[in-house]
């Protein structure tokens, strides 16, 4: 019981961190943009991809062509050449203002990562700020091997990177006071 109250405190307050982050501050927003030309980019889209949702890199090169010598000049000619994008496709999208859904899984996830961070916390024989000092770590933790690995190998904006790495260490922070507190009690 212990463990699930310090996660349903940690979850909420990172839930919240989350609206607050994406809402109010800018953020959640850091290294987002608008097309310039909206509609030309869509049908772009539609023309030029598979009607299958994935992830594609423009330019792309093939797994099966990083050996053929050729191939890969005329890629890297083209990838210094040109634009880079790496494009979350969806064939058939979704409004993304209506929440209720994601919301519904946004908290269960939050729930189910304060609940392991929960557990971490109390294995740990320390008081409030050592178990504080380990949630905090754990958001750089998780900024440090998602985040930096797509800012390298994917190009992921320096804006959108330190806007992850504000979110998420500023969330796991947050998310730890209630915990580190809740399982550092006396009697606890």
């Amino acid at each position: 019981m212990r463990l699930l109250i310090a996660a349903l405190l940690g979850g909420t307050v990172l839930f919240f961190w989350g609206f607050v982050s994406h809402m109010i501050l800018p953020v959640g927003e850091m290294g987002h943009g608008q097309a310039v030309n909206e509609d030309v980019v869509m049908a772009a889209l539609k023309d030029g991809l598979p009607a299958q949702e994935g992830v594609y890199h423009v330019p792309g090169l093939a797994p099966d062509k990083y050996e053929d010598a050729a191939a890969v000049a005329a890629y890297s000619a083209k990838a210094t050449a040109n634009p880079n994008a790496v494009i979350f496709y969806q064939p058939v999208g979704r409004d993304g203002m209506a929440m209720g859904p994601q919301l519904g899984k946004e908290f269960a996830t939050n729930l189910v990562s304060a609940l392991l961070a929960a557990w971490i916390l109390a294995l740990a024989p320390f008081g409030f700020g050592k178990r504080l000092a380990i949630a905090t770590a754990l958001g750089l933790f998780a900024w440090l091997v998602i985040s930096v690995p797509y800012w390298n190998w994917y190009r992921f904006g320096d804006a959108f990177t330190l806007g992850s790495l504000i979110g998420t260490v500023t969330g796991w922070f947050l998310a730890g006071l209630p915990m580190a507190w809740w399982l550092s009690r006396k009697g606890a």
